[in-house]
């Protein structure tokens, strides 16, 4: 159990201060001065990863959802998780998602950014009505809330964890090149839950906002027909 608990590695102002949050801190190191590298020298390469991250959120969303004002957020959960998740492959290094904590938060910050978009499109007032609409399934709307979010974490957290581990059991027992095709199915892993969890968070965001395009759309068909 030690293996897989996170383990500490210093105490700052008395709180300890473990190898998941070192890893977290050098990969958001790493991913501010990428993106200033690309910004300044190959910004073409930045516009691909957004234009690549775009299509995938669009797939997923109804046509006619402006994209552009969630991918902030969506976007920025995507790059975090492809290289959270295969973080493990540099010396020295665990990945953050191998922490249930890490996982927790993630689901945490998919679940308020849900609801917000969800009350920023609708309002306040008729979001509420929509959660529960009819009434009586209201506690049954809050139950599903919940355990989706508990689902988002548990799974990124058992695929990560589990990979992490065959691979350095694996290399424990043969330290040579048989383990590299397992590295390398590792990486392979940690993109498809990074992909997963996108398009998952996204579902979600959608569903909290779809509701008001569809009543949208029928209220532009009300109008057209009465004025035939």
């Amino acid at each position: 159990m030690e293996a897989i608990a996170p383990q500490v590695v210093f105490y700052l102002f008395g709180l300890p201060i473990t190898d998941t949050v070192v890893s977290t801190w050098v990969m958001m190191g790493i991913i501010i001065i990428a993106a200033f590298l690309i910004r300044k020298y190959k910004p073409t390469a930045g516009e691909m990863i957004v234009e690549m991250i775009n299509n995938i959120v669009s797939s997923v969303m109804p046509e006619d959802i402006n994209v552009s004002k969630y991918l902030t957020i969506l976007g920025t959960l995507a790059i975090f998780l492809v290289l959270a998740n295969i973080f493990s492959i540099f010396p020295l290094m665990v990945s953050p998602t191998a922490n249930i904590n890490t996982t927790i938060a993630l689901s945490v910050v998919v679940f308020f950014a849900v609801h917000f978009y969800g009350i920023r499109e609708k309002g306040l007032w008729k979001y509420l009505k929509d959660f529960a609409n009819p009434v009586f399934i209201l506690p049954l709307e809050i139950v599903s809330q919940f355990s989706r979010t508990l689902s988002l974490a548990i799974r990124l957290f058992g695929n990560i964890l589990s990979t992490d581990l065959i691979v350095a059991i694996v290399f424990s027992l043969i330290p040579f090149l048989v383990p590299l095709p397992l590295a390398a199915l590792g990486m392979l892993t940690g993109v498809l839950q990074a992909y997963i969890f996108l398009v998952l968070a996204s579902l979600y965001v959608a569903s909290a906002i779809e509701v008001e395009e569809m009543e949208e759309e029928r209220r532009q068909l009300k109008q057209e027909l009465s004025k035939s």
